[in-house]
């Protein structure tokens, strides 16, 4: 149990010292990050009988996606990508709650695979952020 607490201990201050270090496009990874894992926990879980965990699972998957990544949309500069995104951040919240309560490992999966998706245009787009900024800075 020691071992267990003090491994929880030791990610908790490495979570906390990438976030007090990350800017903004890495914070949002981190949300991406985040998300997918709790879905894969969650998966696990269900696949195990666990409903307890399962629950717990997908209830931060869902405060993730609507506490993180939706409200940090912002609908004036980001127009009508920030309302489609807000949207469809919506539909991943009521698809991992049906999820939940049906059991649903298909619900899980379209969600995991929506985040995946958008968390791989995240990245390409800070790639190519930090390439405008490398070059900007060479010439």
């Amino acid at each position: 149990m020691f071992a267990t607490q003090s491994a929880a201990a030791y990610a908790k201050v490495g979570i906390e010292t990438n976030v007090s270090t990350a800017n903004p496009h890495q914070l949002v990874m981190m949300l991406f990050d985040g998300a997918l894992l709790a879905i894969n926990s969650a998966a696990i879980s269900m696949a195990n009988g666990d409903v307890a965990s399962k629950g717990v699972s997908i209830t931060k998957a869902i405060e993730i996606i609507t506490y993180g990544l939706k409200a940090s949309l912002d609908g004036e500069a980001g127009g009508e990508l920030a309302s489609r995104l807000g949207a469809l951040y919506d539909y991943m919240c009521q698809r991992l709650f049906f999820a939940n309560m049906n059991n649903n490992e298909a619900g899980l999966n379209e969600v995991s695979g929506l985040l995946a998706d958008l968390r791989e245009a995240w990245a390409q787009m800070g790639q190519q952020v930090g390439n405008t900024t490398q070059s900007e800075q060479v010439g």
